[in-house]
């Protein structure tokens, strides 16, 4: 196992891992695009519905920011059996390096980008660890579905970035 997390990605792959306090999934996927422009994408809440893979993000809610910043507060739409909304700040924000917003549960989105060899190692991660009903989520199986809409999420993005370029 060792070996293959030592092992670096190549363009198109994913890795996924959950850290041991199961509050914690990271999927990583080598992205053909710079940090900045990846970034740009992240911090542009109109293109989350573009990039969530897990198809629960329905649009941004009026009023936000057009580019979020750190403290910047965001609202999404979005549907996972109704219609719901949510409030989310941003917690963490290094351009281009790091970008993270709380959700009003508690659990952390935060996205990493480190560039390798012209490329962008893109890291998205769900922490979980300070969710005010953590062990709900376990239950209601977030970490193995949160996991599946990452890897889709990372694809959505390089696929977004791809189109970008040829514009």
């Amino acid at each position: 196992m060792v070996g293959w997390l030592a092992r670096p990605l190549t363009a198109g792959q994913t890795r996924c891992m959950t850290d041991s306090s199961r509050f914690v999934v990271t999927v990583s996927r080598v992205i053909p695009a710079q940090p900045q422009q990846l970034f740009d994408l992240v911090a542009d809440p109109r293109r989350h519905p573009d990039i969530d893979g897990g198809g629960t993000v329905r649009r941004v809610q009026p009023g936000g920011p057009d580019r979020l910043s750190l403290g910047a507060s965001f609202g999404m739409q979005m549907h996972l059996a109704a219609d719901y909304k949510v409030l989310n700040t941003v917690v963490e924000f290094v351009e281009p390096l790091v970008i993270a917003w709380r959700h009003f549960n508690g659990h952390i989105w935060r996205y990493r980008f480190t560039p390798v060899n012209g490329r962008t190692e893109v890291v998205e991660e769900w922490d979980a660890r300070q969710a005010k009903a953590r062990r709900s989520l376990l239950l209601l199986g977030f970490p193995r579905r949160n996991r599946a809409a990452m890897t889709a999420s990372l694809a959505n993005l390089e696929v977004l970035a791809t189109q970008q370029q040829s514009q």
